[in-house]
């Protein structure tokens, strides 16, 4: 099921970066180019950021940024961007943050399948350790396959 939205060209490796935003812009490059979501999106999730905090750290290790539908998702998609040294998103307890998810859907209900997809994947803490610990596209896609 999730292996739909993120495969090959929807994950992203990278050592590390500097700062959360620059994650998050990584991070969206892959549904920026599919037409997914627009540059707007990106600035609505920095600036509930800003107004809100990381609201969209779940776990220790874990973002999964979103934004309303109205805010510039035109598709229904994900992008996984994986940084082998962690970054500070400002969560006390779930920093530093090397896998984040982003999530995008043009609507409230088309969606619903996906986020139980994903909970199914985030509530397994022996797949999780996995993921935090792969090093690569192929070690990623063998985990995301198995939700």
């Amino acid at each position: 099921m999730l292996s739909q939205w993120i495969h090959e060209e929807t994950i992203l490796l990278q050592e590390q970066v500097d700062t959360w935003s620059q994650a998050l812009e990584i991070c969206a490059q892959p549904l920026l180019e599919a037409h997914t979501i627009g540059p707007e999106y990106v600035t609505a999730i920095i600036e509930s950021h800003h107004k809100l905090g990381p609201y969209y750290v779940l776990a220790p290790g874990l973002a999964m940024p979103h934004a309303r539908p109205e805010e510039g998702a035109r598709g229904l998609g994900l992008s996984l961007l994986k940084l082998q040294h962690g970054v500070s998103f400002g969560s006390q307890e779930h920093d530093p943050v090397d896998l984040i998810i982003m999530l995008a859907a043009p609507d409230k209900h088309s969606h619903i399948e996906m986020i139980s997809s994903l909970a199914a994947l985030f509530s397994s803490d022996e797949e999780m350790l996995l993921l935090h610990q792969a090093k690569t596209r192929e070690e990623i896609k063998n985990i995301i396959s198995r939700f």
